[in-house]
């Protein structure tokens, strides 16, 4: 046996490495105190009732005051009770009143005020509302209610899971499909039925190309995060998927668009998705949450590291997200902190997606307090106890900046960003993010309004400062008969390397 020479090859990617063997995710939590465990509201939750709010229809000006104003059905007012909701956050309110109502919806509202509750309570009461609504199991198509578009995998995992807690003891069936894992466990797991699908733009296309989904029954499409769904990486592929030949036209099916930065290039381009649509904008649309402290420090990029150690070590054992623009800088980063004696891990697009997942969960376990994440992690993730996020790398634009401070400071709850700013690279950021800490009443340093003053140039076109920061929607362009493209100014910039989200 010791000389044997059958043993088996590996398999060979393109990268020439070995492949990894077909990755299948843990299954979905059963367990009610699993499936209800999430984020407690904090001690400014109330201070959400004085957000300024802009609704595009007077119809609807008149928001919801509590869940069972709502009419919601009883099992979902019972599963709010259980995830101790007590009262909607302002975008809920206005958000759900809007849906109820049947409109298209574009909404804007600050990072962790509970938009992924404001688009699904309205799906799931609609459905469950059903009486002609059937067990879908099966069929070799299925035809989803309800399709929610996610740009990354992680956050497509936390909306299945947000829609199972929703829903938890009712007939209807949540399925997810993602990159990065064993498509034939997904196709076994959507032939047993689904009445809404969750999924990453990529694996969706396969499967519709595959025959396997129609769009023929929807009656619901959400994009979550839209302003990413629509920027010149994912556009492609939601255009691909809104022109399938089954796809209900607008005014069919129902659009519901979210997101805490809207670009204005963005706001023209989702008019084509959208008809008779209401725009709803809690805050000030693409500022920062003012619940979190932000700091900015001069930084040289020699002296990052004996900084960003500094920094963890006045954080003891709270949950810290450190922020870097490069996959590889990642991975060299959480090496280096893990060696200073503090548990560390890293995800980016380049991590397979079993690596990425259990990154995730020894993050939220609190096993690694640390985790050093490119812009695969910067958008929608709910992760409890999160304290800081540090910006270890700025990033190019000041949408992606407001996503990543927002992983802290949720329903709420009080946190804190650092920044580093290094003159060298990050001269031309100093104006945009002076504009971004004082819309959210943050302190501004002396030293950043005289780099302002006599350094780089503002964040124009579609870099730091690029149309994030608007004060409301662009109402002008959203009734012209113009093309949805327009101007590129507006777009957010794309980050510093590719990542494999979909």
């Amino acid at each position: 046996a010791k000389d044997c020479t059958n043993e088996a090859v590996p398999r060979m990617g393109p990268d020439g490495k070995p492949m990894e063997a077909p990755y299948v995710p843990p299954s979905m939590p059963t367990d009610e105190s699993s499936i209800f465990e999430g984020i407690s509201t904090g001690i400014n939750f109330d201070k959400y009732d004085s957000i300024p709010v802009e609704v595009s229809d007077p119809k609807f000006q008149v928001p919801f005051t509590s869940f069972e104003e709502m009419g919601l059905c009883d099992l979902l007012l019972r599963n709010l009770r259980r995830a101790q909701y007590t009262k909607p956050t302002p975008v809920q309110k206005y958000a759900i009143k809007i849906a109820l109502g049947g409109r298209d919806l574009m909404a804007c509202a600050q990072t962790g005020s509970g938009k992924t509750a404001a688009f699904m309570l309205p799906i799931l009461h609609t459905l469950l509302s059903d009486p002609a609504l059937d067990n879908p199991s099966h069929r070799e198509v299925q035809t989803p209610q309800a399709v929610i578009l996610s740009p990354t995998r992680e956050l497509a995992i936390q909306i299945a899971h947000d829609a199972n807690k929703y829903a938890y003891d009712s007939i209807l069936k949540t399925v997810l499909c993602y990159g990065g894992t064993s498509v034939g466990h997904q196709l076994s797991q959507l032939s047993r039925g689904c009445h809404i699908l969750v999924a990453t733009t990529g694996r969706l296309k396969d499967f519709v190309e595959k025959g396997k989904v129609s769009f023929e029954n929807l009656r619901f499409l959400v994009l979550d995060e839209a302003d990413r769904m629509l920027d010149m990486g994912f556009e492609p592929d939601v255009r691909c998927l809104v022109g399938h030949p089954t796809m209900p036209a607008k005014g069919s099916r129902q659009t519901l668009m979210f997101s805490a930065t809207f670009p204005e290039a963005i706001q023209m381009l989702a008019r084509e998705f959208l008809v008779d649509s209401v725009m709803l904008s809690v805050g000030i649309l693409g500022a920062a949450n003012s619940d979190v402290k932000q700091a900015i420090y001069q930084v040289t990029q020699f002296d990052k590291r004996n900084k960003l150690l500094e920094i963890l070590g006045e954080e003891g054992s709270d949950r810290v997200m450190v922020f870097v623009e490069k996959k590889k800088t990642a991975d060299f980063l959480a090496a280096f902190i893990s060696q200073k004696g503090i548990k560390t891990t890293s995800i980016h697009g380049d991590r397979y997606q079993r690596q990425r997942e259990e990154a995730l969960a020894d993050f939220r376990r609190g096993t690694c307090p640390v985790i050093v994440a490119t812009a695969v992690a910067a958008r929608g993730l709910d992760i409890k106890d999160v304290r800081h996020v540090v910006n270890y790398d700025l990033p190019q634009s000041v949408d992606e900046y407001v996503h990543r401070v927002g992983r802290t400071g949720r329903v709420g709850n009080l946190g804190k960003a650092s920044s580093f700013y290094d003159s060298e690279a990050n001269g031309a950021l100093a104006r945009p993010l002076i504009k971004i800490l004082s819309e959210s009443q943050q302190e501004v340093p002396e030293w950043l309004e005289n780099e302002a003053k006599y350094g780089g140039g503002g964040g124009g076109g579609g870099g730091f400062g690029g149309g994030g920061g608007a004060k409301s929607f662009n109402s002008d362009s959203w009734g012209s008969s113009s093309g949805g493209g327009g101007g590129g100014g507006g777009f957010s910039q794309p980050v510093a390397e590719e990542e494999d989200w979909g």
